[in-house]
């Protein structure tokens, strides 16, 4: 009988993956084959609450997919991204940054700092031009190139587009979970050379929509719908930009996108995601309201 899996990309998919209390063994098995190429580096971790509050009044709450605690006491941030929205590097660059700073307690010296690594998995090239697959980011000195004494933050990107192996072709650890994760909603059983890493077949397994009730199913494929709508706008907003050699299809693209997200967020998350201005989204506000 065919199997159908849940997209692994979307955001409720992928914390039901890797954030459920049930996940530890597959988080461990991920991160050992992105952030360590394959080997068992990690023996242990902590999932914990992946939701920054601010602590500081005016500075912005933070949305995690997964956080976790190494048993080294190194905490890991992983988050899915399948739109490329305006400044998303700079977002990570900022929840990398707030995570390692707010580790600490009142009264609290440096010493007690632990490092942080962010682990980012992109569903478009994040870095166009690049042929790397796995791109790794730390402090180096400029013109020689060794590392700061203190390299507490890395920055991790996993371009899942980059990625063009065919399933008779992977062997290690580190394909098998990106073809997983690049794959998994077209298939419709568990591959035999995934099938053996027995942390990917309990992923498999969570991720079969045969264990999922009703209401899941239509949360995950609005979710689904939405996101690869707003994918389609962008697109095509961009072709249109090419076509028409001016920036006046990319922007209607923009407003398309803004009004989808209208009902959904506020105005300062909507210019986040589109780049509009504040003025240009109460404006559409306006007009659909008045419409």
């Amino acid at each position: 009988m065919a199997m159908r899996f849940i997209n692994p990309k979307i955001d409720y998919a992928f914390k039901k993956i890797f954030g459920s209390p049930q996940s530890k063994n597959i988080l461990i098995s991920f991160l050992n084959a992105l952030v360590y190429d394959g080997n068992s580096t990690i023996q242990d971790l902590e999932i914990i609450n992946p939701n920054l509050p601010p602590q500081l009044e005016g500075l912005k709450d933070t949305y995690l997919d997964v956080k976790a605690k190494l048993n080294d006491g190194t905490f890991v941030i992983v988050e899915m991204q399948v739109l490329n929205v305006q400044s998303f590097g700079k977002r990570v660059l900022f929840n990398a940054a707030k995570t390692y700073a707010f580790q600490l307690q009142r009264g609290q010296g440096y010493r007690y700092l632990k490092p942080v690594i962010a682990l980012t998995l992109t569903d478009f090239e994040m870095f166009p031009g690049k042929n790397q697959l796995i791109s790794r980011f730390v402090y180096r000195e400029k013109s020689e190139g060794w590392h700061y004494p203190e390299n507490e933050m890395e920055l991790i990107f996993v371009e899942l587009p980059k990625f063009t192996k065919e399933l008779n072709e992977i062997e290690t650890l580190t394909d098998k979970w990106i073809y997983f994760m690049k794959f998994a909603r077209s298939l419709t059983s568990i591959p035999e050379n995934l099938d053996d890493i027995a942390e990917l077949h309990q992923a498999f397994e969570i991720a079969n929509q045969a264990g999922l009730t009703l209401e899941e199913l239509e949360e995950l494929d609005r979710r689904e719908m939405f996101i690869y709508d707003q994918q389609g706008a962008i697109a095509l907003g961009l072709e249109q930009g090419r076509k028409e050699g001016r920036k006046e299809g990319i922007e209607q693209a923009k407003r398309e996108m803004a009004r989808n997200l209208l009902g959904q967020l506020n105005d300062e998350a909507i210019a986040q995601a589109t780049g509009l201005t504040l003025e240009a989204i109460a404006a559409l506000r306006q007009e659909t309201t008045n419409n």
